[in-house]
C-alpha cells in the first residue's frame, strides 16, 4: 500500500495502517477469537463502564470485544476498515446485535453515528498512526466522549510484521498526546504478548474526559 489516502469507493479513506490485513484475514480472524475480551483487558475491566452505556470499538476486527461488550449491556458501533475482517466479524457475532461501520482514524467521520460515547476502544490501533495522524486523532476521540468517558488504548511493542505499517510509540508521548487534548491519564500497565511471542509485549493506556465537576470524572 502506498503512503497516500486511498478511497474505497465509497467515499471512505483507506488509511496505511490497514496494509497487510486483508491478506492475512483468514488467519488473523482465528488468532483474534483465541484470546477473550476479559483475557486482553484483563488490567482495565473495573475501569469499563458497569452501566449499559454507548460505546465505539475503533479497529474491531473481528468484533471479539465489540460482542462482549453488547453482551453486557452496552449499545455498541464496530468501526473496521478492512472489509474481510468485518465480513469474518459479522459472520462470527452475527447474533451480536453490533452496529459495523466503514470508517478509519484519524478523521472517523461516523456520518451514521452523531452523538458521543460513554467509551471509546482502540486496541491495537494506535501504533498505526504516524505521529501527525495520532494529533489529529486523539482530538477527535475528545470530540466522541461524554464527560467523564473513557479512551482505552492498547499499544503494541515489538518487531514489525512484514508488510505492516507501524510505528514504536511510547505510553509517555500517549499520556501527553492525551493530557494535551484533554484527556488525562488514570491507568497505564503493561503485560507480555498473549500468543506467546517473545519479543512482543503489550501496554494499556486508559484516558478520562475531563468534566465540569471532576477533572478525572
Amino acid at each position: 500500500m502506498s503512503d497516500q489516502l486511498t478511497s474505497n469507493g465509497d467515499g471512505i479513506c483507506l488509511a496505511r495502517g490497514t496494509a497487510g490485513y486483508a491478506e492475512a484475514a483468514d488467519t488473523l480472524a482465528v488468532q483474534y477469537e483465541e484470546v477473550t475480551f476479559g483475557e486482553v483487558h484483563r488490567d482495565v475491566l473495573q475501569l469499563v463502564p458497569a452501566e449499559p452505556g454507548r460505546i465505539l470499538d475503533v479497529g474491531a476486527g473481528t468484533g471479539r470485544d465489540a460482542a462482549a461488550l453488547a453482551a453486557l449491556g452496552h449499545s455498541v458501533v464496530a468501526v473496521e476498515p478492512t472489509a474481510e475482517l468485518r465480513a469474518h466479524g459479522q459472520r462470527i457475532h452475527a447474533d451480536s446485535g453490533i452496529d459495523w461501520v466503514d470508517d478509519v482514524l484519524p478523521n472517523l467521520t461516523l456520518s451514521r453515528h452523531a452523538g458521543r460515547f460513554d467509551a471509546v476502544f482502540a486496541t491495537a490501533v494506535w501504533m498505526h498512526l504516524d505521529a501527525e495522524e495520532r494529533g489529529r486523532a486523539m482530538a477527535r476521540i475528545a470530540t466522541l466522549l461524554v464527560p467523564g468517558g473513557r479512551f482505552f488504548v492498547n499499544l503494541r511493542h515489538g518487531p514489525v510484521p512484514a508488510g505492516r505499517h507501524m510505528f514504536d510509540v511510547s505510553l509517555a508521548e500517549t499520556s501527553e498526546l492525551g493530557a494535551a487534548h484533554g484527556l488525562p491519564t488514570v491507568h497505564r500497565s503493561e503485560r507480555p504478548d498473549l500468543h506467546g511471542r517473545d519479543r512482543v509485549r503489550w501496554s494499556s493506556l486508559v484516558f478520562q474526559a475531563q468534566n465540569a465537576d471532576n477533572p478525572l470524572g
